[in-house]
């Protein structure tokens, strides 16, 4: 109907005259719902300004503090086959007590004796340093004897070479003195030979001065023959004296020659027997490892290879080890966009699986069932979950952590940021925002507020 008249039916007609209209219009049970609702309305916004923690929630697990002391498994350095088991699963062992025994799979192992007869080959070549050591020795001592005859055969061939010389130097002496005395007896000769035909000389005195002539002539032959003989020692000296140095320095040449040799022998075996007490040394640390040994006290958790005679290679998983002393952390992951908000040492709540708890994550001093914890690391590199890995340690301030807590159970982690009126935290989550970004106080800052 078109309200084009200007009278008001509602003025002129009511509906309280009627039955139905008298119930409805005299009844007035919406008062209490509307002050309910008012009062709500009220409270809700009082509510909106009270103070609200922010936090970084994630799920986390229980680990250890220390890299030693978190369950492990131990491997064999060497194949081998399962021979016998000294544990069970849950037995508790102590470092190095005897876990199993495993005996070679390669057949180069295979000999009970190995380790004494690597023993005896080194004795062996032992032997043999040594015999080459004598021999070294004995050819140094030929060298220095051979030198010292050396020596002393040049002395004496170098002796016989000056008496050559000398003799040589007499020789032509004599020799040009007999040259003069051949002179003057043939001037002689001449002289009475002259006088003899001028009948001053008697024909006797003539065969005198000839025969005289003769003598230095057949004396000056003989030593010219003595000064050739003499040159001739003197070269043959000087030929020996060659002849002997280069004789010696061929013996002395073979003998070190001979010691070289024995030293290279001696260098060789020397090696050798190294190389053998390197395998004896290897052989005998082999058969240590045989023995498979707990690498520290723990209990035994469960076997990985069982039974019998199955074989297995070097660095497979045998059997797992709980460390019996351990100190309890957390490790939880964080968002990304969250990892910017955590610094070391920042405080956590950590509410545990199994544990009852009522938890309040904006308001945690009214939570209940929830541990103090701090973090001690922060890994630099997201994880293969999408996120970053955070590691907590009990903070010695608050209230311990459950003594019958299991490493691996889980956990869930809450990070305290600022406070924040609630109003505020709920226009951030609606729009996806970040908590507020800020850095813990140093001491410095501290310090200079307390100046101020």
């Amino acid at each position: 109907m078109l309200n084009i008249s200007h009278n008001s039916l509602n003025k002129k007609v009511t509906l309280k005259g009627y039955k139905s209209g008298s119930k409805i219009f005299d009844k007035d049970y919406y008062k209490l719902f509307n002050k309910f609702l008012l009062l709500a309305a009220i409270l809700g916004i009082i509510v909106l300004f009270l103070p609200w923690t922010q936090n970084i929630t994630g799920q986390g697990l229980v680990t250890t503090l220390k890299l030693d002391q978190r369950p492990q498994t131990i491997q064999s350095q060497i194949p081998g086959r399962i021979e016998e088991w000294f544990v069970q699963e849950g037995d508790f062992v102590k470092a190095g007590d005897t876990i199993l025994r495993i005996s070679e799979v390669k057949s180069d192992y295979f000999d009970d004796k190995l380790v004494e007869r690597t023993g005896n080959q080194i004795e062996a070549k032992s032997s043999s340093v040594t015999a080459y050591q004598g021999k070294v020795s004995a050819l140094n001592r030929q060298v220095s004897a051979l030198k010292n005859e050396q020596s002393l055969k040049l002395q004496q061939t170098q002796n016989k070479f000056l008496q050559s010389r000398l003799k040589v130097k007499s020789d032509s002496i004599d020799f040009e003195a007999a040259k003069t005395n051949t002179i003057i007896a043939e001037r002689q000769f001449d002289r009475i030979k002259m006088l003899q035909e001028e009948g001053l000389k008697a024909v006797r005195d003539v065969e005198e001065k000839r025969l005289k002539l003769q003598e230095t002539q057949a004396k000056l032959i003989s030593q010219e023959n003595k000064y050739l003989a003499s040159q001739n020692e003197l070269i043959n000296a000087e030929i020996e004296l060659s002849r002997i140095k280069a004789e010696y320095a061929d013996k002395i040449s073979k003998s070190q020659s001979d010691m070289y040799t024995a030293q290279s022998g001696q260098f060789d075996a020397t090696a050798q027997v190294t190389k053998l007490e390197n395998d004896y040394t290897n052989y005998k640390k082999r058969n240590s490892l045989l023995f498979v040994t707990a690498p520290q006290s723990g209990y035994i958790n469960k076997a990985i290879r069982g039974g019998i005679g199955g074989t297995f290679k070097e660095g497979e998983r045998l059997v797992g080890i709980m460390p019996s002393q351990y100190d309890l952390a957390v490790e939880t992951f964080v968002k990304p966009i969250d990892l910017p908000l955590l610094h070391i040492n920042e405080k956590v709540r950590v509410q545990f699986d199994g544990w009852p708890a009522i938890v309040f994550s904006g308001w945690p001093n009214v939570s209940y069932g929830t541990y103090g914890a701090k973090v001690v690391a922060i890994e630099n590199f997201i994880s293969d979950n999408g996120k970053y890995r955070v590691l907590l340690a009990p903070d010695e301030t608050d209230h311990s952590w459950p003594k019958a807590i299991r490493v691996g159970s889980g956990s869930r982690t809450i990070a305290l940021l600022e406070d924040v009126p609630i109003w505020f935290e709920l226009w951030r989550q609606i729009n996806s925002f970040p908590p507020n970004y800020y850095q813990p106080e140093t001491k410095d800052s501290a310090l200079n507020k307390d100046k101020k």
